[in-house]
């Protein structure tokens, strides 16, 4: 029973990052119809900024702790992403609206590649030690063990997409989104500013993804330029998963990917004698997609397909 509650406590925790990520997939789908491959890299980016930010105040301001460390980061990491990803947008995508499909899919490729050089360039190939300013002791919950840092991923993941969900449902920008996702022609004559919308979509989605990439790097002790590949293709798997365009089906989809990979590394390996362990984990994750949009294509809650006549 440990080892069980244990696996899903790190499914849990790896899930909300990914779902984390797979939000801004699945916003920017759901707006522009569009697949933004260079939004892992913005996790990057994000992870990369929170780390610079937290070196200056092992420098500046050691004995803050470390709980505010880490929220200053969080909070310098944002507006770097946001720009970032709004200059992605005005520069790459929106020349690209009216294309064919296949070439902003290219462009956002390009842009990813882009932006790793441009990483690589600034803090090098290596990878970066992520500064250890949580408390190292864990907590013991049910017989299983979890770290300060992981409470503090789960418990950010939550607030960041309760607020989200509200600001779709609630406020009127989230109309605006709702309604420029369903028809962006209809919308445009009712009054709604199309561009200050799809802006808001892609400054919203790079907020949530330099929360996911500090978090990411606190989590996993460091960070490196290309370390945003493979979460950003799991989280898109896992905005497939739920249903892309879906909100809620991108929080249900990485939750249930992070489980996957948590529970079948455990138990899938034990089986094997080790032989599917942790090293393979991706492995179930890709499996269960495989067969998940075999079974029902548009995902697990459904993707939401807008009206582009």
């Amino acid at each position: 029973m440990d080892i069980f509650i244990q696996q899903i406590i790190n499914g849990l925790v790896l899930g909300s990052m990914y779902a984390l990520v797979a939000l801004g997939y699945t916003m920017v789908y759901g707006v522009l119809n569009l697949i933004n491959f260079a939004h892992g890299d913005v996790l990057m980016i994000g992870a990369m900024a929170g780390l610079t930010i937290l070196h200056m105040l092992e420098s500046v301001a050691p004995g803050l702790p470390g709980i505010v460390k880490m929220i200053i980061a969080i909070l310098g990491a944002i507006p770097v992403c946001v720009i970032v990803n709004i200059v992605i947008e005005r520069v790459a995508y929106r020349r690209l609206r009216n294309a064919p499909r296949l070439a902003p899919l290219i462009t956002a490729i390009g842009v990813s590649i882009l932006l790793q050089t441009l990483a690589m360039m600034v803090w090098g190939r290596s990878p970066i030690p992520f500064p250890q300013v949580m408390p190292s002791d864990p907590m013991h919950v049910m017989g299983a063990l979890i770290s300060p840092t992981q409470v503090m991923l789960l418990i950010l993941a939550a607030v960041a997409m309760g607020l989200l969900a509200l600001l779709v449902e609630k406020t009127k920008m989230g109309r605006a989104m709702r309604a420029t996702a369903e028809n962006p022609r209809v919308a445009g004559l009712m009054g709604v500013d199309s561009n200050r919308v799809i802006v808001m979509t892609f400054a919203i989605g790079a907020t949530l993804a330099a929360i996911a990439g500090v978090m990411w790097a606190a989590n996993y002790s460091s960070a490196q330029f290309a370390m945003g590949f493979v979460p950003g293709l799991k989280a898109f798997s896992a905005a497939v998963l739920g249903g892309i365009g879906n909100i809620y089906g991108a929080m249900l989809g990485g939750i249930l990917l992070g489980l996957i990979e948590s529970l079948g590394a455990g138990y899938i390996g034990d089986l094997t004698g080790g032989f599917f362990g942790s090293n393979y984990q991706d492995i179930f994750a890709f499996v269960v997609l495989i067969i998940v949009l075999t079974l029902r294509p548009s995902g697990i809650m459904g993707e939401r397909v807008p009206d582009r006549a």
